[in-house]
């Protein structure tokens, strides 16, 4: 038996590997407190998870739903994007709820990519947006972002003869793994790139309601002229403490989410209708348990913050996502530095490298850990500082 190539050629998954080196040394008896996969830690709310409970009681709920999602939960995806960011959307053909972002991300590819077609993908980034266009048999085309251009891609430097193949485009703000944010202008640049270019743009925007110190991040969708060109993932994941639940969203480009709708219903059965009556709750029900938990997020991002500098590593504070973004010390690379944590201290990190090669020099940190582990976590973090002069140079 053969596996097929495409599965042979795939990397294995970031976190995979992460959760297996954390299982390993706690199989040891080790303590590890893990700043790694941006999971959060604080609960769903609880008007969410009652009206899962009774959703999960109707014999209505416990048969197949509509691949393209329940009327009344595309209309509410549709309220709460108008009355969070003024956006207008049609919930027949511009909504598609998803069995969590991360399955229409990893399908878009299939839908807008032929074979040979070029992707460009942000560099670093998310890596299924990579690993989604290779199994389309597409090329992708790195877009570096650095420090010196604000982690924003540069359009204009982007090769003729690229753009002569590239058919989608992607991008993320507030981003993962950067932290880094953009406005509206930048939106509205992109937008008039792929109009230039005959480019569907895809913005992966899960991000949106995690943001502090009074900031309130934009949807690609509020540039004009944005949903002629391209679509918005977003999810329920992050804003409502919801990753184990996988409900999400595509919204924008009629023919863009037709074309998902399309793949889709050939492929899964949709999001199961309990979750569905359950996301209605979270987007139109109280919304103060957003507010609460950002502030307990921007608690930890300060001590993180304030540790990693007390460490003397370079690291700006993010306005918004979960992540920290940090520079390592001089003489490690992003895996030697991570290494060097885990070996260590018992501290997990994430190499910047793992979400791509203009990731190195950088390790993230997630805020999504508990206030118990994050005080162990920095304790642990601060014990390493004494073994800095110590530590052999990778």
């Amino acid at each position: 038996m053969k596996i097929a190539r495409r599965i042979e050629n795939l990397p294995p998954y970031l976190f995979v590997t992460i959760s297996k080196k954390i299982v390993e040394k706690r199989a040891r008896g080790e303590e590890v407190i893990s700043f790694g996969i941006g999971d959060p830690d604080l609960p769903t709310p609880k008007n969410i998870i009652d009206r899962l409970c009774l959703a999960a009681h109707d014999p209505a709920n416990h048969r197949y739903p509509e691949s393209e999602g329940l009327p009344e939960l595309r209309r509410a995806i549709a309220t709460w994007y108008q009355q969070r960011f003024d956006v207008v959307l049609d919930p027949d053909s511009e909504v598609l709820p998803l069995i969590g972002s991360k399955e229409g991300i990893g399908h878009v590819a299939w839908c807008m990519l032929n074979p040979g077609d070029v992707a460009l993908i942000p560099d670093p980034a998310y890596p299924v947006y990579g690993i989604s266009t290779a199994l389309a048999d597409a090329v992708p085309y790195h877009m570096p972002l650095t420090a010196d251009n604000n982690f924003l891609p540069d359009l204009d430097s982007i090769p003729h003869e690229v753009l002569e193949k590239a058919k989608l485009m992607w991008i993320c703000y507030p981003n993962n793994p950067t932290g880094a944010i953009a406005d509206v202008s930048f939106f509205d640049k992109v937008v008039a790139f792929a109009k230039a270019h005959d480019i569907a743009v895809c913005h992966d925007g899960p991000y949106t309601e995690v943001a502090y110190d009074g900031y309130r991040p934009p949807s690609f969708l509020q540039a004009a002229g944005s949903k002629e060109v391209g679509v918005e993932f977003h999810s329920l994941s992050k804003s409502y403490n919801m990753t184990g639940w996988r409900v999400g969203m595509a919204v924008g480009n009629a023919k863009m989410i037709d074309a998902l709708k399309r793949f889709k219903s050939n492929i899964d059965s949709g999001v199961p209708q309990a979750i569905q009556l359950a996301a209605i709750e979270a987007l139109t029900g109280p919304q103060d348990d957003i507010t609460r938990h950002n502030a307990i997020y921007q608690r930890r991002r300060d001590l993180i913050v304030e540790t990693l500098q007390d460490m003397g590593l370079e690291v700006q504070t993010p306005q918004a996502s979960l992540y920290v973004w940090a520079k390592v010390p001089k003489g490690f690379t992003s895996a030697s530095f991570a290494t060097e944590l885990l070996d260590q201290v018992g501290v997990v990190v994430t190499p910047g490298t793992g979400y791509g090669a203009e990731g190195e020099g950088y390790v993230r940190l997630s805020l999504t850990l508990s206030d118990a582990s994050l005080v162990k976590g920095l304790s642990k973090l601060s014990a390493w500082r004494g073994t800095v002069g110590r530590s052999k140079s990778r």
